[in-house]
């Protein structure tokens, strides 16, 4: 177990760094970054299933115990996020090669994305507030390469915008940790379970509060998402799709796992489910304002957020097994949608709703690998986002929280609402101006092979999580109720 759970961090930083040596030799550079996330696929679903029937599992790194040393620990809720997360890596990175002239996309591409990787599962796994910041600057380094890949003016300017509010959250996130240590003389989140709670109230509220506004920033929630619609749009199509499947769900995993361990409370968050309506309501109104697929999309990550956050709100077992479900559906549905929005920028040289038409007749399986996600993130049944929106609404109701879930069924109503909105620009209709039918057959596009395949593979996972959804809430549901009670999350990391 101490080498499993040290692999899906090691293994890409030592390919990155010989990926940065094959820069000149693009095809092995893409048959090291496959094989290598193939491993880190293997090695999750090994951890998860080591966790699920065996209980927490912990390595101390040198052999220095808790809460000396650095602390690598999966329960069941970072074991899934960490397959989760492993998956989605794999399948971009076999889209990104399959677009053509990916021998032109840059050298740094490869060792970019696979420090990412490792950023992302280092995340997850670690046990301590001081190497979850390290594991974000990594995440985050890697990112502002990729970003700004290809140079654009459009691309600079947005990434500037990302790198300076990244830098911004990241000196909050540094500042916080000082704080806690200052404050407890620790940053092991185990020992801090206990230590935190021995603080005077003013401390450990003004403690809890600086933490979620750095962590809100990397999630993106109200009011801190404005950074978010206008940066990821301007990346090159793989990259947008990890960042915006991904990326905000590390922050919402760090979110969850610091208010639950570090700062329970007893009943519902007025706070929290406050800036989830919120989040909810302002996302979803800027994705109906917008004429752009991807810049609609994007807004959408925002609003999905919020329901996140209500689950974390509602603060019961109930309602975080819905926030887990509800996390599992959107990092998989809001990746295809944008590999999806990907696909129709490749086949019709843009993503502005009024320059599109006639796709889902020009090309039907790109319409409807379109649809399914859509439908599912609209929460239209069976789909998978219906089944985890039904349990987030359920745990609101059970607890007569009826404000959240009336703002939640209103906005999966806008959602659904937005996603018409790209069907009837996008799939239907003809374009403004354009002298393309598209009934004719010579109208026809063909997509790249390896590009459809691995969307396709998305959009069969996001129905197998319709399926599979009794055994799946099963699952989360342990998971919430070792969120919720994390004695043995603590007694594994501290050996008592």
């Amino acid at each position: 177990m101490r080498v499993l759970l040290t692999l899906p961090i090691v293994l890409p930083l030592l390919a990155a760094g010989v990926s940065l040596a094959l820069f000149r030799f693009p095809g092995l550079q893409r048959m090291l970054g496959s094989v290598v996330l193939v491993a880190v696929v293997g090695t999750s679903v090994a951890v998860l299933v080591q966790v699920e029937g065996g209980g927490v599992a912990v390595t101390q790194l040198g052999g220095w115990p808790a809460p000396i040393g650095i602390t690598l620990v999966a329960d069941l809720f970072s074991a899934i996020m960490l397959v989760v997360g492993a998956v989605m890596v794999l399948v971009v990175l076999v889209y990104a090669i399959g677009q053509p002239g990916n021998d032109d996309i840059s050298p740094w591409f490869h060792p970019a994305y696979l420090v990412l990787t490792a950023g992302v599962c280092a995340s997850f796994l670690t046990g301590d507030l001081f190497n979850l910041f390290v594991a974000f600057e990594v995440m985050l380094s890697a990112s502002y390469v990729l970003i700004t890949l290809g140079g654009t003016r459009a691309q600079v300017r947005s990434g500037m915008t990302y790198v300076v509010i990244s830098i911004v959250a990241s000196t909050f996130f540094v500042t916080a940790v000082a704080l806690v240590y200052a404050a407890t003389g620790t940053v092991n989140m185990a020992d801090l379970a206990g230590r935190l709670a021995d603080l005077p109230e003013g401390v450990r509220t003004a403690l809890g509060l600086l933490l979620l506004v750095v962590f809100g920033v990397k999630a993106a929630i109200f009011p801190l998402f404005f950074w978010l619609p206008d940066s990821y749009p301007t990346a090159p199509s793989p990259v947008t799709a990890i960042f915006a499947g991904l990326l905000t769900k590390v922050g919402v995993y760090a979110i969850i796992r610091t208010q639950t361990l570090l700062f329970p409370t007893d009943g519902s968050s007025t706070l929290l489910l406050v800036l989830a309506g919120a989040t909810m309501v302002v996302g979803v109104l800027g994705a109906i304002a917008q004429d752009d697929m991807k810049r609609i999309l994007s807004f959408h990550i925002v609003s999905q957020i919020g329901y996140m956050i209500m689950g974390l709100g509602l603060f019961s077992i109930a309602g975080l097994a819905g926030a887990i479900l509800y996390t599992v559906h959107h990092i998989v549905v809001k990746t295809s949608l944008f590999l999806v929005s990907g696909l129709v920028e490749h086949l019709a040289g843009t993503s502005l709703l009024r320059r599109l038409g006639g796709l889902a007749r020009r090309a039907p399986l790109v319409g409807a690998l379109f649809l399914l996600p859509a439908l599912s993130l609209a929460g239209v049944p069976p789909f998978s986002g219906f089944v985890a929106k039904l349990a987030l609404i359920q745990a609101g109701m059970a607890i007569h929280a009826w404000a959240i879930v009336g703002v939640s069924l209103l906005v999966s109503a806008l959602t659904l609402f937005s996603m018409t909105k790209i069907w009837g620009g996008a799939f239907w209709g003809r374009p403004e101006g354009g002298d393309v039918d598209p009934d004719d057959a010579s109208a026809r596009l063909r997509a790249p092979q390896l590009m459809l395949g691995a969307t396709s593979g998305l959009v069969v996972i996001s129905l197998i999580i319709a399926v599979a959804a009794g055994p799946l809430f099963e699952l989360t549901e342990r998971a919430a109720g070792e969120l919720l009670s994390p004695v043995a999350y603590t007694e594994a990391v501290l050996g008592r």
